[in-house]
């Protein structure tokens, strides 16, 4: 009979305990730098005309980032997925960092970017 190994659904080493930390501070600033990006968009989006070439590109940009950053985040979901199947599964906490990492890394650079 083929013995499997599982994760534990909590961590049991010191380490693994820093990378849900990890998780967790990486959640919190894509949520703190989203709602400022969300914030200075719709400041921009008040005060300049839609039409405007600037405005535009800056539409353009907010489109194609989401869709490379849920593309990006889908495959790191599949990679998971398929290395489950294989039994090769990593926690959560290492799963859930490399979802949000597309996704903050872009809102990161666009709270940057916009606070100029």
């Amino acid at each position: 009979m083929k013995s499997t190994t599982t994760t534990p659904l909590m961590p049991i080493t010191p380490l693994a305990m820093f990378d849900i930390w990890k998780a967790g501070l990486m959640a919190f600033e894509l949520w703190t730098t989203s709602l400022s990006t969300i914030t200075m968009r719709n400041h921009l989006w008040q005060t300049q005309p839609f039409f405007s070439p600037n405005m535009m590109k800056e539409n353009q940009k907010m489109v194609t980032e989401k869709l490379e950053a849920s593309m990006e985040a889908g495959l790191e979901m599949q990679k998971a997925l398929f290395n489950s199947i294989n039994g090769q599964s990593a926690p959560w906490w290492v799963t859930s960092q490399r979802a949000m990492k597309p996704y903050h890394q872009r809102s990161s650079a666009n709270s940057r970017r916009l606070a100029k």
